[in-house]
């Protein structure tokens, strides 16, 4: 049986590995593309433009917006993050699985335009350790962590509506159920 080029969509709230179980499933799979997402925020310390995102300023996003060159964005927080059309696109017309990692706001759009989209929502063991993720990071003030905390409520209310969930407890076993369930619907 083949594969066919499917769209994977993995959400979840911020700290619950998202990009860690995507990018060890990328590291065993690497034909499955994963487009750079394009983001208003500021660089983290050793990320690269155009690598980890395509660091655009405000105006430069909103011209992008206006020409339509976005499958989704949105508004997270205080920045816009969004997955060019044209990479998504690229991939999958070369027969590649394609791989998103964005928040739910974004799935939820990619959807209406990918209805055959796969969403995958990534869960936390518990509420508590989600914390003590976000807190490890050393990267958030305590009033955006009061933010993180409050959309990660929001997040996982709706977790429901994806269409398969994963909790990412052991690492491991997250990767390999990721993994899993990307073979199973490309040889669907």
């Amino acid at each position: 049986m083949g594969r066919t080029a499917r769209l994977f969509v993995v959400s979840g709230p911020a700290g619950v590995g998202k990009g860690t179980l995507v990018s060890k499933v990328r590291e065993r799979r690497p034909s499955i593309g994963l487009p750079v997402s394009a983001t208003t925020r500021k660089p983290r310390p050793g990320e690269i433009d155009g690598v980890s995102y395509h660091f655009l300023s405000n105006d430069e996003f909103d011209a992008r917006v206006e020409a339509g060159e976005f499958l989704e964005w949105a508004q997270v927080h205080t920045n816009r993050y969004g997955t060019l059309k044209c990479e998504v696109d690229a991939c999958l017309s070369r027969g590649d699985s394609v791989i998103l990692e964005i928040d739910m706001q974004g799935g939820q759009n990619v959807r209406k335009i990918y209805p055959d989209a796969v969403l995958i929502f990534i869960d936390p063991p518990s509420w508590d350790v989600l914390v003590q993720r976000l807190r490890g990071r050393g990267t958030e003030t305590e009033e955006s962590l009061s933010v993180r905390l409050k959309t990660a409520e929001r997040e996982l209310a709706l977790a429901h509506t994806y269409d398969v969930r994963i909790v990412n407890d052991d690492l491991e076993e997250a990767v390999c159920e990721l993994e899993r369930t990307i073979e199973t619907f490309e040889t669907e």
